[in-house]
């Protein structure tokens, strides 16, 4: 266990850099207290399903909240020490399910709110506002799934058999995507056909998201995923290399339509003057 301990403060304190903690300094959980009154045994004394209803969730759903609505840019004043500390009494007082249900409805009904904003977003934003979308999602993750480490390694592990960020990632894929890909591939495909209309930061983040999702899902576009997602494709046989050719020509020549010139083709290369 204390090996455990030690392991899981490494890694908030590494993950607090990533979620923008400001001066924080994480004990060990017997050694934060959890109310400002706490004595030295308090940590120790039985927690009710009452307590835990009207105390301790209350306060760790407030800082789910923070972490879910924050941009990655904005640095938010949250002690991990003490949500950390929370979690471990929670799990030690034999609330696991509890608290893995309760963490599983507030972001379930987060990103239910997510989805129906996307839903209201015009067509020509709905790339944009989706890649911002997992981005901030995926960014809270980073600072969620360390502080819930006990939760994680003595219940979510150990009798569900799964991982918390597996599951919250699936939360994602189940209420977010799955309910915006059909709208976004054609999207996509338009968008890739016409280049610079999105940029290719945000093409290639919105389907490399995609594909970690639900890698299912490459067969409804597979010429999109093969554009950013490497070894995607089937070996290149030989008797297809003057289709590949022909694709070529196509996309040269879309390139050319758009503006975009091939260069003073005048000009030879140094090892054709040597």
């Amino acid at each position: 266990m204390e090996e455990m301990e030690e392991d899981a403060l490494e890694r908030i304190e590494d993950e607090n850099h990533n979620c923008g903690a400001e001066g924080v300094r994480v004990s060990s959980p017997a050694q934060v207290c959890v109310d400002s009154d706490c004595s030295s045994d308090t940590f120790l004394n039985a927690m009710t399903a009452e307590e835990y209803r009207t105390v301790y969730w209350p306060k760790l759903e407030r800082a789910i909240e923070h972490l879910l609505t924050q941009s990655p840019m904005e640095h938010i004043s949250i002690s991990y020490e003490q949500i950390y500390s929370h979690v471990y009494k929670c799990v030690c007082q034999q609330h696991s399910e509890l608290l893995y249900n309760d963490l599983m409805w507030k972001i379930t009904s987060h990103l239910e709110q997510v989805s129906s904003e996307l839903q209201a977003s015009p067509p020509e934003d709905l790339i944009e506002n989706f890649n911002l979308a997992l981005t901030q999602y995926t960014a809270a993750l980073h600072c969620i799934v360390p502080v819930f480490i006990y939760m994680n390694k003595f219940y979510i592990e150990t009798k569900l058999n799964r991982d918390l960020r597996d599951d919250l990632m699936k939360l994602f894929s189940d209420h977010v995507a799955e309910k915006h890909v059909s709208t976004l591939l054609p999207l996509l495909k338009k968008a890739h056909s016409m280049p610079f209309q999105v940029k290719p930061s945000t093409m290639a983040s919105v389907v490399k998201g995609l594909y970690a999702l639900r890698p299912d899902w490459v067969p409804l576009a597979p010429a999109l995923f093969s554009r950013f997602i490497p070894q995607i494709d089937a070996p290149a046989l030989e008797s297809q290399l003057p289709y590949y050719a022909a694709q070529d020509k196509t996309l040269q020549m879309e390139l050319s339509e758009n503006g975009f010139s091939r260069g003073d083709q005048s000009r030879k290369r140094a090892s054709e003057e040597s």
